[in-house]
C-alpha cells in the first residue's frame, strides 16, 4: 500500500505538502499506539502509525522508527509545528475522521498486517 491509497481507505485528509508523498515508499503494515514508548519500542519500519497523539514529539517518534506516515484519529489536527516538523522529515500526516479502533479495523480488512513486535516475557 502507498499513501495515496491510505488517504482514500482512511477518508483522511493530508496535512503535509505533497512533496511528502514518496510513491515508491511502501506501508508494509500498521501500528495504533498513543505511548511513544510502546512505539520505539514495538513498531517495525515501514509502518502507518494511527494515533491520538498530535504533538511534535509523535513526529521525533516516528523519525527514529522509521515510520512511513502517521494518521491522527477522530479527526485531530496538529499544531502547525508538528507539520512543519514531518514536511522536514518527509513524514505525510493524514487527518482521519475514525476513532483508532474503526481505523486499524478498516484497515486490517485491506489486508495490512500488525506491524507490532511481539511483547516478550
Amino acid at each position: 500500500m502507498n499513501v495515496s491509497e491510505l488517504i482514500d481507505i482512511t477518508q483522511g485528509q493530508l496535512l503535509t505538502k505533497k512533496s511528502c508523498l514518496d510513491p515508491d515508499r511502501e506501508i508494509k503494515g500498521g501500528c495504533s499506539a498513543d505511548l511513544m514508548s510502546d512505539v520505539l519500542a514495538y513498531i517495525q519500519p515501514d509502518a502507518v502509525l494511527m494515533t491520538g497523539l498530535i504533538n511534535p514529539q509523535v513526529v521525533r517518534t516516528a523519525q527514529m522508527a522509521d515510520v512511513a506516515a502517521i494518521v491522527f484519529v477522530r479527526g485531530k489536527m496538529p499544531p502547525d509545528e508538528t507539520i512543519k516538523l514531518a514536511e522536514e522529515s518527509e513524514i505525510p500526516l493524514i487527518s482521519s475522521p475514525f476513532g483508532m479502533y474503526e481505523l486499524s479495523g478498516r484497515l486490517h480488512q485491506t489486508g495490512l498486517p500488525s506491524l507490532e513486535n511481539a511483547i516478550e516475557d
